[in-house]
């Protein structure tokens, strides 16, 4: 569901632009006002719809997740520390409205002392996994409270493809 930009509400106050992870949300010279370069190229991570303080960025819905002619609305509420979607169905009748709690932390009040953490092993380069991943995601960690690997169920990744 890529994003777009009502024109008449946003102030091009460049919030969605810094947010953006895929770097597609653009100022216009001109107009000054946000827009999306590149729909095609939204990750869908919605960062910039939650961070716009005028509610000027919305969502395109799917065809299975929401039909032709609905909207979808999302309410940032710092107050409450939630996150509300709303989606309607073109003839008004209200269909789902999901809440979430705000998990992100201010910006800049989590900085990762990477200078503190030894550098990565030959052998972590050489793996598939990201830095510090499986200490940090808690990959087979004795407990409930991991998430368990192939390894762990006692599985083996095979190749090719089985369905």
């Amino acid at each position: 569901m890529p994003t777009f930009v009502y024109m008449t509400r946003c102030d091009g106050c460049g919030q969605c632009v810094d947010i953006c992870p895929s770097d597609i949300m653009h100022i216009d010279k001109g107009l000054r006002r946000a827009y999306n370069i590149e729909p095609n190229m939204c990750w869908e991570c919605y960062s910039c719809v939650k961070a716009c303080p005028h509610n000027a960025i919305d969502v395109r819905g799917y065809a299975d997740f929401a039909p032709l002619g609905h909207s979808v609305r999302v309410q940032r509420d710092e107050e409450k520390g939630t996150i509300a979607w709303r989606i309607k169905f073109r003839n008004g009748k209200k269909d789902m409205d999901l809440l979430a709690p705000i998990t992100t932390k201010p910006w800049g009040e989590f900085i990762p002392k990477l200078a503190n953490e030894s550098a990565p092993s030959q052998e972590m380069r050489d793996s598939h996994l990201l830095f510090n991943e499986p200490k940090y995601i808690q990959l087979d960690k004795d407990g409930n409270d991991s998430l368990h690997t192939l390894e762990s169920n006692g599985l083996k990744l095979k190749a090719g493809v089985y369905y």
